[in-house]
């Protein structure tokens, strides 16, 4: 299929009501529809990779909410709907606001980061 959507995309995450993403692949890219809730941070899961940073670069857009970015430099800038971005790999998320988006990362380098996280959430009982 050439065409997604949220309704046609299979789960990948599901903790209700803190986040779900749904994800699929195609072409060497992951794409990817989420919905955070405020307060969700992601500096945890990422903690053990370097610069404790997620290692991927995301494309993508905000549909909905806002979100700080915090990169591993220290600059921080503040996403919010209506906006496209790239975030280059070394950087975290605090979603300031609930919110939906749809992102596009390098499949391979987005996998081995959410393995990662995986892990960290499995340790946390998650």
């Amino acid at each position: 299929m050439i065409a997604h959507s949220w309704e046609d995309t299979p789960v990948e995450v599901a903790m209700p009501p803190v986040a779900e993403t749904r994800t699929v692949e195609g072409g060497g890219m992951t794409i990817a529809f989420e919905r955070l809730a405020a307060g969700v941070e992601t500096a945890p899961l990422f903690r053990g990779l370097p610069d404790d940073a997620c290692q991927s670069p995301h494309w993508g857009y905000v549909l909905t909410g806002r979100l700080r970015v915090v990169a591993t430099g220290g600059d921080e800038v503040v996403l919010h709907a209506g906006q496209a971005y790239y975030l280059a790999p070394g950087h975290n998320v605090v979603v300031e606001e609930d919110c939906e988006l749809v992102e596009f990362s390098p499949a391979q380098a987005r996998a081995a980061t959410m393995e990662h996280a995986a892990r960290a959430l499995a340790a946390q009982g998650a």
